[in-house]
């Protein structure tokens, strides 16, 4: 016990955005001994992860089309797979030092760059987005990319 806390995870609160959340989790666990003995052991977690999902899509899809699962049902059992596979990658992060959120939060960053460009080219040819093909928009998604690897 703890700074009063009378488990491992009761320190962590539930009102923690989830991405943090599972993060001080998996560290808590860690402080116990519950981890990975190699940190590379977590890519066929990940891995696993990733085919579970795949899997559970597929078969829920083709589930959903014959009538034999309702939509509502498909979107918790895909949500609880996706949940085990970011679940997975936090873990992945945390045993590399790396924190999941800041990438997080720099690739959306760098997303919105990219995406402001594209728009604003669009502009200036006199196009509207919704108007392009995707593939038009793939090209000036690169040309963007481009640039930024130059800076």
């Amino acid at each position: 016990e703890k700074d009063g806390n009378k488990t491992v995870l009761s320190g962590v609160p539930e009102s923690m955005p989830a991405m943090i959340k599972a993060y001080r989790m998996q560290d808590k666990a860690r402080a116990v001994g519950f981890d990975w003995a190699e940190k590379e052991q977590v890519w066929e977690k990940v891995e696993e992860e990733i085919g579970e999902f795949k899997a559970e899509l597929k078969g829920l899809s083709e589930a959903c089309g014959a009538g034999s699962v309702t939509e509502e049902e498909y979107k918790e059992r895909a949500q609880g797979e996706l949940g085990d596979l970011f679940f997975s990658l936090i873990n992945a992060a945390r045993l590399y030092n790396l924190n999941p959120d800041t990438a997080l939060e720099s690739t959306c960053k760098k997303f919105r760059r990219r995406f402001t460009y594209l728009e604003n080219e669009t502009i200036k040819k006199g196009r509207n987005l919704s108007e392009m093909t995707l593939p038009e928009m793939d090209k000036i998604w690169e040309e963007a990319k481009r640039m930024e690897e130059k800076r």
